[in-house]
């Protein structure tokens, strides 16, 4: 009965994924935990592969539609995977297992949870729809998505650092690169159009939840059968969300979305 449950838990949390960027960590790691009964460090590490798995397939639907602004990924990219590397390494030091890390781990889950759940409302309520076309000199029309001005961020070094800031609570939380990367994104690329953030976002967290999620299989945290379990239906469910992007109510599931973020980080704190 279990493995019907995380093929369609998988599927659920895919769907989600592709239609907000939202969802991976932020949704599958407390399903694991409560529903599952699943280890907190094993439910970290094997979401993060599982993220990895889910979103490359997202990502490979993005570029079909040639939504992703790589060069934006490029930058935040530079920022998250040392950091990655640095809590890797952490970890390594003082073991994943113990009680304490456990400790440390929920915590910081439930707090991420609430700061998603915030970030994920308050774009919700902030959505906007940035100019469409913009005209250059020689009067040829370019969609302002694909701009220089659209991926340059208000100031170089800020994508870095905060892609660090993400690489290091995504690798101990296996939360961070969804709605808190699109609320950053939306900070720092205001001009770049919603699908095209989204798209960002979920072309990042690849290499970043791949480098997090072999580092923590490399400690024992990851369990391969239920990955298997998880791919199974979250591949198809991420492709559906990322082909229906443009055709839900966006607001309304946002909204619902915080809601569920801030009642599973709630409930991680009081553990």
């Amino acid at each position: 009965m279990h493995d019907i449950g995380f093929v369609i838990a998988g599927f659920a949390v895919g769907l989600i994924v592709g239609l907000t960027g939202v969802g991976g960590g932020s949704l599958m790691t407390p399903i694991l935990i409560f529903f599952f009964g699943v280890k907190p460090y094993m439910a970290v590490g094997t979401d993060l592969l599982f993220a990895a798995f889910t979103k490359a397939g997202g990502t490979v639907s993005l570029m079909k539609q040639r939504l992703v602004p790589w060069k934006v990924v490029g930058q935040l990219c530079s920022g998250s995977i040392p950091a990655a590397l640095v809590t890797l390494y952490v970890l390594h030091s003082i073991g994943p297992a113990g009680a304490q890390v456990q400790k440390i781990m929920t915590t910081t889950l439930g707090c991420a949870l609430l700061l998603t759940a915030a970030a994920t409302l308050f774009k919700a309520m902030r959505m906007r729809k940035p100019p469409v076309r913009v005209m250059d000199n020689q009067g040829s029309v370019t969609p302002i998505g694909e701009t220089d001005a659209a991926m340059r961020a208000r100031h170089w070094s800020l994508p870095v650092l905060f892609g660090a800031l993400i690489g290091s609570l995504v690798t101990l939380t296996s939360v961070g690169a969804g709605a808190i990367g699109v609320t950053v994104l939306l900070v720092l690329f205001p001009l770049l159009p919603l699908p095209r953030i989204i798209a960002a976002d979920i072309a990042y967290a690849v290499p970043l939840t791949l480098v997090a999620g072999l580092g923590h299989a490399s400690l024992g945290s990851v369990d391969w059968e239920l990955l298997l379990k998880l791919l199974a239906g979250s591949l198809p469910g991420i492709w559906i969300g990322a082909q229906l992007i443009h055709k839900t109510p966006e607001r309304v599931v946002r909204s619902l979305l915080a809601l569920l973020l801030a009642y599973a980080g709630t409930k991680l704190l009081a553990v």
